[in-house]
Order: structure tokens, then C-alpha cells, then sequence
């Protein structure tokens, strides 16, 4: 008997042993896997661009990620991947972890190299889609030395020489492309797409006189418009830029109903970020957006910030926006070249 009692003292002081050198979160039932997730961000995320640096969405989400900062306690580190109009940033975070500290600046131009080349490793569709920033719409721009200073005056000249005049892009499938390639297929002219490798280069281009017009978005073009280097002839969306109200739209000046073309934008993350990590982001960067500095930085480039209530209005909105890309793509013939 006295052996026994023994052997039992002696496992209980065994277990007391074991239960002491284990850490406190084992002995309370909380893992440390869900520690690290309660704690998140507990270092610095990575937010990549995928266009050039200096230019209008560039501008934007660097102020947008000191605010988003001070909101989750850690730095934003805005990283430039710039290529094939969006692709390798988006293929880029298709590859990273889904923990939420590597995010993108996802897009409705992301939307149309899927459509326009099926072959690129990456689904719009299956990021996770946080929340949508904001639109805006892309304008016709001309140089300031140009001689066209209306729609009509650009088409005249195109129809009277066709396939004499040039437009620029930021790429191949990117937002220029998708407006130029749908006004000169509205208007009926021959005009030739010069691709470049951001949209930062569409001003340039026009001022050098290597092409005629172009159709970067307005957060892009209204710092060259306000410099005096180049000159606004229409807006590619529903409705008047608040920022260029003597502007007119493609619809006016051609009579038509179906030249909207806004870009959208917003943050997207991995495939299958865990929801609570969603839903922390969500409400860090809705609460970023209404800062005064960043809203008034957004109305001075001409885009209107409209954020999705949900991530799931946002991934509706992806699914939708494909749909509505993948019509004027058709409907236009635009294909890679």
C-alpha cells in the first residue's frame, strides 16, 4: 500500500512539474497561433503599387497609407512593382501569404489584362477584396501646343488621315488603352495605340508630339492639366468631373450613352485572408478615408472616394465590374497586340 501511495505522489509531483514549465497561453487554453492573430499587425505591411512612382494613384496611396498607419499602429512600406500594365504586381500577390501583411492596390485595369490575356497567374476574382477606395474617370488629353481644341476638331483630323494619329497608354490592357481603343471605335476612326510602361509616360509622350492624345485617369492628368502642359478635351465617365467642370464628357460630345469608363480602385490581399484580418482592415482604411487631408488630396486629383460597405459588396462589385468589362471589350474589339 505505502508503494502505491508512493507511485502516486510521486506522478502528481511529475505533472505539476510539466504543467509548471509549460507557457501560460497552453495552461489558459488560448495557442499561440491565435495569439499572434489577436496581435495583428504587429510589424510592417507591405502595400504594392502596381504603377509608377510620382504619378496620380501613386500620390494618392502614399498619403492614403500614412493615415492607414496611425490607424493600425505599424508602418505601411509603399513598394512600386511596375509592369505589363499591372500584371506582375497582381501575380506578385497571388504568390505571398495570406496574413495580411503583404496588400495591393488592386484595380478595374487588373479586371481587363485577365479578360484580355487569360494566361496571367492571377484570378481578380479570387483576391480577397478588402474595400474599394475610390473611382475616377480618364480624360482626353492633347497637348497644350496642339491644334485640336475640341472632340470634333481630333476626330476630323483623324478621319481625314487615317492611321496618321497616335494615342498613348500606361500598357497594354491598362485603362488608357481600354478609353482610347473605345472612343476611336465610338468616333469611327483608325487611330494607333503606343503602349508604354506606366501612365506616367502618356504626358510626356504628347508634349514630345510621339503621340496625339491619350486617356490617362484624372488623378494622373490634372496636375499636368493644371501645369499648362497639356489641355483637357473630354472626361470618359456618366457625368462632369467635379474637378473639370467646363470639361465634357465622351457621351456629350458624341452623342452617346454607353462611354462610361471610370476606374476603380481598392485594396485587395491574398486569397483567403482569414475574415477577422478582413474585417480589421475594412474598418482601419474606412476610417482612414475620412481624414480631411487625404479627402481633400482626392478631390484636388479629381476622384471621388466611394468605399464598399463591406468586403463582400467589393468582391459583388469585382464579379460585376467583369462582366461589365468583358461587353465593352467585345463590344469594341480590343484585343493584345
Amino acid at each position: 500500500m505505502q508503494a502505491t501511495t508512493g507511485k502516486r505522489a510521486h506522478a502528481r509531483r511529475l505533472l505539476l512539474k510539466s504543467l509548471l514549465a509549460l507557457p501560460a497561453a497552453a495552461v489558459l487554453g488560448s495557442p499561440p497561433a491565435a495569439l499572434a492573430a489577436d496581435a495583428y499587425p504587429n510589424r510592417p505591411i507591405r502595400l504594392v503599387v502596381p504603377y509608377a512612382a510620382g504619378g496620380g494613384p501613386d500620390i494618392q496611396t502614399r498619403k492614403l497609407a500614412e493615415v492607414l498607419a496611425r490607424e493600425l499602429g505599424q508602418p505601411i512600406v509603399v513598394e512600386n512593382r511596375v509592369g505589363a500594365g499591372g500584371i506582375l504586381a497582381a501575380e506578385f500577390l497571388a504568390q505571398q501569404p495570406a496574413d495580411g501583411y503583404t496588400l495591393m492596390l488592386g484595380a478595374s485595369t487588373h479586371v481587363t489584362q485577365k479578360l484580355l490575356q487569360s494566361s496571367a497567374k492571377f484570378d481578380p476574382v479570387k483576391f480577397t477584396h478588402v474595400i474599394r477606395i475610390g473611382v475616377s474617370p480618364a480624360v482626353l488629353l492633347v497637348s497644350a501646343s496642339s491644334p485640336y481644341r475640341t472632340v470634333a476638331d481630333l476626330v476630323a483630323a483623324a478621319r481625314r488621315a487615317p492611321g496618321a494619329l497616335n494615342y498613348a497608354s500606361g500598357g497594354i490592357g491598362s485603362a488608357a488603352h481600354v478609353s482610347g481603343a473605345a472612343f476611336a471605335a465610338a468616333a469611327g476612326i483608325d487611330a494607333v495605340h503606343v503602349p508604354y510602361k506606366g501612365s506616367v509616360e502618356i504626358v510626356p509622350s504628347l508634349i514630345k508630339g510621339d503621340t496625339q492624345f491619350g486617356f490617362p485617369v484624372a488623378t494622373t492628368a490634372i496636375p499636368q492639366i493644371a501645369s499648362g502642359k497639356v489641355r483637357a478635351l473630354a472626361v470618359a465617365s456618366a457625368s462632369r468631373s467635379a474637378a473639370l467642370p467646363d470639361v465634357p464628357t465622351l457621351n456629350e460630345t458624341l452623342g452617346r450613352k454607353d462611354l462610361d469608363l471610370d476606374s476603380w480602385s481598392g485594396v485587395w490581399a491574398p486569397p483567403n485572408l482569414p475574415r477577422p484580418i478582413v474585417a480589421q482592415l475594412h474598418a482601419a482604411i474606412l476610417k482612414a478615408l475620412a481624414d480631411p487631408g487625404l479627402r481633400r488630396l482626392y478631390t484636388e486629383m479629381g476622384a471621388v472616394i466611394a468605399p464598399t460597405p463591406t468586403p463582400e459588396a467589393f468582391s459583388r462589385l469585382v464579379a460585376d465590374e467583369t462582366a461589365r468589362i468583358r461587353q465593352v471589350i467585345a463590344r469594341n474589339r480590343i484585343t493584345i497586340e
